[in-house]
């Protein structure tokens, strides 16, 4: 009898433990418990920390709250048709406070079932907005429409876009060698510029410097008069004498010879 009671009194103990333990369950930082019963989603969402739940009727669902990120390759068409294939990095969050509503909604798989199609929806009708050049060249405005687009469509299904990242667009390989024989040319054109430009310097400088040797010359032209003329002979004059010995030359150019008299001595 006793052995009988001892045994009860086991069990009833470990029945009480069981429905204490199971009575109180924990929810991990970075997460919200969605409380169901009997499978049916409760409008009660547990915040971090431990809560009472009623035991063997409810259960109870952790989601994430903390910021996610999803990277999605994606191609399309842009508005000149060229095939575009965009890399985008998307942070998002899941709304602390309708996680109930999510999981009664859409339910666990809502990266594939929302997050995904969403990504690919906004990169399609932003990229055919624009041509392929403009998706380079405009880029950081290219990344805000999606932005706006993306964070639009995830608000309805109880998910907040947190930021957004084009990391690459890549084009077809008929199309990067377009591109870059244009700017080739462009190159080549500006160098041609540039180079007409310094000739067309240079050139007026040569007519500025012409210009200015002639208005010099001409300036000179008009400072010889008679009397400078004369000036100058005289000068010449004067140094030639300042350079004579003081003899005669014996003979000169002409035909008649000079005699030198100093050497005509009397003969005795």
């Amino acid at each position: 009898m006793k052995y009988t009671k001892a045994v009860s009194g086991g069990l009833i103990a470990i029945v009480v433990l069981v429905l204490v333990f199971s009575s109180f369950t924990t929810v991990a930082s970075g997460y919200r418990g969605v409380v169901l019963q009997f499978g049916a989603v409760q409008p009660t969402i547990f915040s971090e920390g431990l809560h009472f739940k009623i035991p063997f009727l409810q259960t109870v669902q952790p989601i994430e709250v903390r910021v996610q990120k999803e990277e999605n390759l994606q191609t399309a068409a842009s508005k000149d048709l060229q095939v575009v294939t965009t890399k985008v990095a998307v942070n998002y969050s899941v709304d602390p406070e309708a996680v109930n509503k999510l999981y009664q909604e859409i339910g666990m798989d809502y990266r594939s079932r929302v997050v995904d199609p969403a990504i690919a929806e906004a990169l399609k009708a932003t990229t055919a907005q624009y041509t392929a050049e403009e998706l380079i060249s405009k880029r950081p405005e290219v990344s805000a429409q999606v932005k706006d687009m993306l964070a639009k469509k995830l608000s309805k299904y109880f998910m907040k876009l947190e930021d957004i990242n084009i990391k690459e667009f890549a084009f077809s390989e008929e199309f990067n060698k377009a591109i870059e024989s244009k700017q080739t040319a462009e190159q080549n054109a500006l160098k041609a510029q540039r180079d007409l430009d310094r000739i067309k310097i240079e050139a007026q400088q040569q007519v500025t410097q012409a210009g200015a040797e002639a208005e010099a010359l001409k300036l000179k032209k008009q400072e010889v008069t008679p009397e400078l003329v004369q000036l100058k002979q005289i000068e010449v004059q004067e140094k030639a004498l300042a350079k004579w010995d003081g003899h005669l030359p014996s003979v000169t150019g002409g035909a008649t010879p000079f005699i030198d008299l100093n050497g005509l001595t009397t003969k005795k």
